[in-house]
């Protein structure tokens, strides 16, 4: 994850610490609105991803924007960590280009498919 988190730091200007919650909320909302049996594979393929999903599980609860779910909640959760709208959608496709490179096309492809909302992303 460290690869991913310095790229966000250095291509987004953010933080290394909102990257990392930013990323964190980006797993877990897959994790959350995504088919486990295509979503369970995707994270065995990036090591530390795991991690920060617990980490913004965790504090999702108890945030800003932590009882929106959804797209709209990990927007808002995302802005409550200190991005701006065009940063959360910037960082949201570099994540998921790296996940791409990380776990393979098909797998995203097929994991952003049965997500409604994220058809922009694949």
């Amino acid at each position: 994850m460290d690869e991913l988190i310095e790229r966000l730091v250095a291509d987004l200007g953010v933080d290394r610490a909102t990257a990392e919650k930013a990323v964190g909320i980006i797993f877990e909302f897959l994790a959350t609105e995504g088919p486990p049996d295509k979503v369970a594979p995707l994270m065995a393929s990036l090591p530390g991803a795991e991690a920060l999903l617990r980490k913004a599980a965790s504090a999702s609860a108890h945030g800003p924007g932590g009882t929106a779910s959804g797209l709209m909640g990990a927007g808002m959760r995302m802005m409550a960590a200190g991005l701006s709208m065009g940063q959360a959608q910037s960082l949201s496709g570099e994540v998921l280009a790296y996940v791409r490179e990380k776990a393979g096309a098909e797998v995203v492809g097929e994991t952003i498919a049965a997500i409604p909302g994220l058809s922009q992303y694949r």
